[in-house]
């Protein structure tokens, strides 16, 4: 089985730059995409043999995500805990036999902290959710999870600790996640590799000389651990600030 997911930041621009044809070629069992940044109606993919799944921003031209999925799930949920809507249009659950999946789109601390409170409320809820529906079946959470979890996961370490998406506090959260029984994937896989990221500033020069960030993550149960065999980041993949991941298992 193989998963993608991608932060598109738009994604009517993105299918103009290209997002279909990637989309074909990559033929992924389940496809999730973030920052979606449209409404209802307003965009019409032609996507054969999939099954789409929305969660619109009440905000306009704001936030939101997707699911691409050749596999009709069992069920879907908007929201964490008892609530089945969210008004960022940032969570999308879909469980499938073998397992939940949860694609998410993080919110963003800000350039001035100002919304790292509701960041680190966020993460608790969201940790929580996560572990209570790894009590039930197995989890794959992935997304934009707007945060560089290690060193090696940021080219410029000294001028960004304590910035938006590296502070202690987003880090702290992402190594509480793991400790609860969660893999991040390409780590799993790649856990000595540097200068591997899925997100770049649009300021001249800085993807093409590769002074990026890897905040898009594959997080997995621990009980899914032998049916992982690879993670894989796609830089080469243009059309958003971000780049595809995949993940790939038998299940």
């Amino acid at each position: 089985m193989k998963l993608v997911s991608w932060n598109v930041n738009g994604l009517r621009a993105c299918v103009r730059k290209g997002f279909l044809d990637y989309f074909n070629e990559v033929n992924a069992d389940i496809f999730c995409v973030q920052e979606t940044k449209l409404q209802e109606g307003q965009i019409d993919l032609q996507l054969e043999g999939y099954h789409q799944y929305w969660n619109y921003a009440v905000k306009k031209g704001y936030s939101g995500t997707a699911v691409f999925t050749k596999e009709q799930p069992l069920s879907v949920k908007y929201g964490v805990g008892d609530a089945d809507e969210e008004v960022e249009g940032r969570i999308l659950t879909l469980e499938f036999q073998h397992f939940y999946l949860v694609n998410v789109y993080a919110p963003n601390a800000q350039r001035d902290l100002a919304r790292l409170p509701f960041r680190l409320e966020w993460e608790e809820d969201m940790r929580a959710y996560l572990v209570a529906l790894d009590q039930k079946k197995p989890v794959i959470l992935c997304g934009d999870l707007n945060v560089a979890h290690e060193e090696i996961d940021i080219r410029n370490v000294k001028s960004n600790i304590g910035n938006s998406g590296f502070t202690f506090e987003e880090r702290g959260k992402m190594t509480a996640l793991l400790a609860e029984g969660f893999i991040d994937t390409f780590r799993h896989f790649h856990p000595d590799q540097e200068g591997a990221y899925t997100w770049w500033s649009y300021m001249a020069k800085v993807r093409e000389r590769n002074i990026g960030w890897r905040i898009d993550y594959f997080i997995a149960s621990k009980q899914l651990e032998s049916s992982l065999t690879d993670a894989t980041i796609h830089p080469y993949v243009m059309g958003s600030d971000h780049c595809p991941i995949v993940l790939e298992l038998e299940c």
